[in-house]
């Protein structure tokens, strides 16, 4: 079986007046208008460098899976420069049928209380810097980063999960309805 040397890949995310990037070690930092994004890529193998206005990704070698890494990568740090730019709006969705439900945010956390008439509250971490409101029956949740974004409606759309019913009947809890850049 005969080997191919490929070379290694090179991405370059450009950023817009007003970002800022720096990398100490592995870790990227993108600062911008509505916040900071922090990455630690220490676990892919790429390299991740920061000169004139641009982001250069470099893979460790040409073999297929670090080339992957490198894509992806360079699709992170373009959510980390949308982020910091536009920010990331998620609009969530109280669904009940019988049982009216509250839910409050506390803190870090988000609470459902009387879930499918449970005494006891469903409580969920928000991850991040990402802000939650609660505006009757929607949820909004912002932030500077998709994946904290992304992480916290997540966790509240698994802690309603109906389980041990048909959920084709039981519709409770809580969904993304809407997904947009910008606030």
């Amino acid at each position: 079986m005969a080997t191919s040397t490929r070379a290694p890949a090179i991405h370059t995310v450009d950023f817009p007046q007003g970002v800022s990037a720096s990398v100490e070690g592995r870790m990227l930092s993108v600062k911008g208008p509505l916040g900071t994004v922090r990455k630690n890529f220490h676990n892919i193998h790429v390299n991740v460098g920061v000169d004139q206005g641009k982001i250069h990704i470099t893979s460790f070698s040409g073999k297929k899976t670090d080339v992957v890494s490198s894509n992806t990568v360079s699709s992170i740090v373009r959510n980390m420069v949308t982020g910091v730019t536009e920010g990331y709006l998620y609009r969530m969705k109280v669904v009940f049928a019988h049982f009216p439900v509250t839910v409050k945010v506390k803190g870090d956390t988000v609470v459902v209380e009387n879930f499918m008439g449970e005494r006891s509250a469903r409580v969920t971490k928000i991850v991040g810097d990402c802000k939650v409101s609660v505006d009757g029956d929607d949820i909004i949740i912002k932030g500077v980063s998709l994946e904290d974004v992304g992480q916290t409606s997540a966790n509240l759309e698994q802690a309603t999960k109906v389980k041990r019913k048909d959920q084709r009947i039981f519709l409770d809890g809580v969904y993304v309805y809407e997904k947009k850049k910008g606030w």
